[in-house]
């Protein structure tokens, strides 16, 4: 199969990238390696897999219409995982155009490209963050989730429903994910479990705000990227539009997780 994985370079996308490889798909990551966080890591994530001879690197932006169309006029592609995104509540708050931007036009950009160069399967990676604060537990796909509380969440609950139109003009066969707090290696540095893992091994105080009673619902990567492989499946299995969550059912407090 001819996968295209955007946000390949990252830590759920480069997972993915080494997994489908593994199972000798056709491989090909976009990836912008900007500098959220330093693109040295991107580098390094997808550094054993570059040799591959069924893996392409691209490196543009989704907002980029032009580089993608170029990208797609070259290539033909079976699905598109789109995992690119800008990431972080708080970061979402002090330049919420940007997220927008990357997040909801880079949404429609792929889409686009799907209609156009008839692509009829679609993953959406979106967020459990559109459950704002939504106090009945578990989070359920059928849950409302009209009351987002960042811009980032804002742009994941939008990215769904521009995925259900789109489903609906053009018969694209659409997953959407909503991750809740995946873990393990290559996480990205700036979330808890990596910064806390750093500090431990560094022999360092960890800085801690409030009682430690916040609660979150955490996923292996692994697990991860059986969901998002298991999608796939899914959404060939006919014309389908639907949202999965991906996350354990039971939450975790910040006082367990460290003390882990």
């Amino acid at each position: 199969m001819k996968i295209l994985v955007t946000g390949g370079a990252g830590f759920i996308g480069s997972h993915l990238c080494e997994s489908l490889l593994k199972d000798h798909h056709q491989v090909s990551c976009i990836d912008n390696f900007c500098d959220f966080y330093d693109p040295v890591i991107k580098e390094e994530n997808i550094k054993e897999i570059s040799n591959y001879p069924n893996f392409k690197v691209f490196k543009v932006d989704i907002t980029d219409y032009k580089g993608l169309e170029n990208i797609f006029m070259k290539n033909s592609f079976d699905i598109v995982i789109h995992l690119a995104a800008m990431v972080g509540m708080r970061h979402s708050i002090e330049n919420p155009g940007h997220y927008m931007n990357v997040n909801i036009n880079g949404t429609i950009n792929l889409l686009e490209m799907c209609r156009i160069y008839c692509i009829k399967k679609f993953i959406f990676a979106s967020s459990y963050s559109v459950y704002g604060n939504n106090e009945k537990m578990p989070f359920s796909e059928n849950d409302r989730v009209d009351n987002p509380i960042s811009p980032y969440a804002a742009t994941k609950k939008a990215g769904e429903i521009i995925c259900y139109t789109y489903h609906t003009l053009y018969d694209i066969s659409i997953a959407c994910l909503r991750f809740f707090t995946v873990y393990g290696p290559r996480q990205r540095p700036d979330l808890a479990i990596c910064k806390f893992t750093k500090l431990i091994l560094d022999n360092q105080e960890i800085p801690f705000y409030g009682k430690g009673d916040s609660f979150r619902a955490y996923i292996y990567i692994d697990d991860v990227i059986d969901g998002i492989i298991q999608s796939v499946e899914y959404v060939f299995m006919g014309n389908k539009y639907q949202i999965f969550n991906m996350g354990e059912s039971g939450p975790v407090s910040l006082n367990k997780m460290l003390e882990t």
